[in-house]
């Protein structure tokens, strides 16, 4: 890979899209390119033909996904399903029909079953039915998964997915209606600090275990990817390490510096009982996690109280 490369970043102003531009930027890479949803709509095959014709990039590195926690997924499973495959169908089709000469597909940590073992391993993959939560954005991601591996079986082309575990980091969604836990525990914690410490109510039973990896890890690691040939078509990306929902919630309030009480509401879901990735894969060939939790937490919330004008705050 050449520093003047054309890289391609779909999705380059969301939280993952961001910190992958800022990394490639920091090294030294400097033929970019980035197209805003309002510039370039992903769902619309022609209007990406267009793009990728016009162009011509050497690397595309998908980012770009409708994405949401359990509400949202719920709530929305038929543009959950349809959007996302719209999404990356387009870039990776069009990708394999242009002189594209590699695909990094980003996917999620929510391809695999609802109760594999742990941690999870690649090879779990449609072994069994997933977590009925987010199953619709699970089997979009699902298809470009094999869609990427039938391209590299077939034509025997650098297309390479990398399943992320739970992202969170500058940047981040911190929309209640529609954000992942550790952003939304994140704002709930300071907005009832605001608001003389007001009672925070989360959600579930505060049991499962989830796994957490700073967004510029994730960066790292499609740097690292897009630097060197992958020898398999899909490779786990986390810390391999886990915590419960209730000791992070711990570590947030801290973080944050909310005194109040905690409440859990047991009527609402839990999701998967836990979700750990095996990392060996990436760690065997050369990339590891720079970044602990509690260093990531307060990066995070330091870029969230430097941005906090631009969050809609919660009337009480």
């Amino acid at each position: 890979m050449y520093k003047n490369s054309i890289i391609y970043i779909a999705g380059h102003k969301g939280m993952v899209g961001n910190a992958i531009w800022r990394t490639l930027n920091a090294k030294g890479y400097t033929n970019l390119v980035g197209a805003s949803s309002k510039d370039l709509d992903l769902r619309n095959q022609k209007a990406v033909m267009d793009f990728i014709q016009k162009t011509k990039p050497d690397v595309i590195i998908d980012a770009a996904a409708k994405v949401g926690g359990i509400l949202a997924n719920k709530n929305f499973p038929y543009q959950f399903l349809m959007e996302n495959m719209q999404i990356q169908n387009n870039l990776i089709d069009i990708a394999h029909r242009s002189a594209v000469e590699k695909f990094i597909f980003l996917g999620s940590s929510c391809i695999y079953p609802k109760l594999a073992p742990q941690p999870l391993k690649e090879e779990y993959l449609l072994t069994a039915p997933l977590e009925p939560t987010n199953e619709w954005y699970a089997l979009a991601k699902i298809s470009g998964v094999k869609a990427c591996e039938a391209i590299r079986k077939q034509f025997e082309k650098d297309f390479v997915s990398l399943m992320p575990t739970n992202l969170y980091g500058t940047h981040d969604n911190f929309d209640l209606n529609s954000s992942h836990v550790l952003p939304a525990m994140i704002r709930k914690f300071h907005e009832a600090k605001q608001n003389n410490n007001a009672v925070v109510v989360l959600w579930g039973t505060g049991t499962p275990l989830r796994e957490f990896l700073f967004v510029d890890d994730m960066a790292a690691a499609v740097v690292f990817a897009l630097e060197n040939q992958l020898p398999d078509y899909l490779y786990n990306v986390g810390t391999g390490q886990d915590l419960s929902i209730k000791e992070l919630a711990a570590m947030v309030q801290k973080i944050v510096g909310h005194t109040g009480e905690i409440i859990w509401d047991d009527t609402k879901p839990d999701g998967t009982p836990r979700k750990l990735m095996n990392v060996s894969k990436m760690n065997a060939i050369g990339w590891k996690h720079q970044v602990n939790l509690e260093d990531g937490i307060q990066k995070t919330y330091t870029w969230f109280l430097e941005n906090i004008q631009n969050f809609k705050q919660k009337n009480y």
